[in-house]
């Protein structure tokens, strides 16, 4: 038990075990804010000797400057309510390079409960930060793909959806009109009878990239819609903008001229639309609109094909 005691007395033994782990062990002297100690391997991790840290603004100094005035004000608030805390930063490295560390910092407190030293721990959290890094990465990349169509590459009918909320909200907001279009491609069924599914999967394709070039607006979008149907959103686009899109797209298309044999229509692929305009007020609701717009896509279908129709709602 002696050995024990004598053991846990010794001061060298502290520094011994504080010293060889991976971790950085530091005090900072309140009154004064300088360092008391660093671990020496503070030197093997950043590059600074030992002797170097000084004070409390060699610390802030070697911060990344993005990182400093947030770390900095953060900590110092905490300290100085004698709360505990942690922060993670980018630590510059005497080569110039820099790495993630977390900072885990004990508020140490006299007998009057005032702040008398801070205490604590200089983690490497650089390989950890890559991984969340990765996975923020992956997760872009996922959410990106879940707002794609898999087959033409173009936005899908959940990305439409989401985008015509929110368009359709700033529309109303700020009293200003929004254009729908509903594209349908014609005697499509009886191409892929035809053809066969796998060019009837090229002409889905090229169709959408076509419709693609028919945008005028940044936040103009199209969309696959489902099947052989596709939607364009135009916002902030007035009735007559919209009418030229619509025209605009079958150009484009029958230019394109992609063959359909068993087409009425100069035996060529031609699409239907249906178009409208509208500026949304507090009782007019999105899919109403959107339904209008599709039952003047069946109107131009009905009426032989090959054809625009429009709502005559349109502003």
């Amino acid at each position: 038990m002696s050995e024990v005691t004598e053991f846990s007395n010794d001061p060298t033994v502290y520094q011994a075990l504080l010293e060889s782990t991976r971790a950085i062990p530091w005090k900072i002297d309140w009154a004064s804010m300088t360092f008391a100690y660093i671990g020496p391997q503070i030197e093997t991790l950043l590059g600074w000797s030992r002797e170097s840290w000084r004070s409390v603004e060699d610390w802030a100094l070697r911060m990344h400057p993005d990182d400093r005035e947030r770390v900095v004000n953060f900590c110092v608030t905490q300290s100085q309510a004698g709360v505990d805390h942690e922060a993670d930063y980018r630590a510059l490295t005497r080569d110039n390079g820099y790495v993630w560390i977390r900072d885990v910092v004990h508020v140490v407190r006299n007998d009057q409960g005032e702040v008398e030293a801070l205490i604590g721990f200089m983690f490497d959290i650089s390989e950890r930060k890559k991984t969340e890094e990765r996975l923020l990465t992956l997760q872009g990349e996922l959410e990106a793909l879940s707002f794609k169509d898999g087959l033409t590459n173009i936005a899908n009918r959940r990305r439409f959806n989401t985008s015509f909320d929110l368009e359709w909200e700033t529309a109303r907001k700020q009293a200003q009109p929004l254009s729908l279009l509903m594209i349908d491609i014609d005697y499509f069924k009886q191409y892929n009878d035809l053809y066969g599914h796998l060019r009837g999967d090229q002409c889905l394709v090229e169709i959408a990239q076509t419709l693609s070039l028919a945008l005028d607006g940044p936040r103009d979008l199209v969309a696959r819609f489902g099947g052989e149907e596709f939607v364009i959103l135009l916002p902030a686009a007035d009735a007559a903008a919209a009418w030229n899109v619509a025209q605009r797209c079958q150009r484009l298309i029958q230019k394109q001229a992609i063959t359909h044999a068993l087409s009425p229509h100069d035996r060529r692929v031609t699409v239907s639309i249906g178009v409208g305009t509208v500026i949304p007020d507090a009782q007019a609701g999105s899919s109403g609109f959107a339904d209008a717009i599709d039952q003047q896509l069946y109107v131009a279908k009905n009426n032989g094909r090959n054809r625009i129709e429009r709502l005559e709602l349109a502003v």
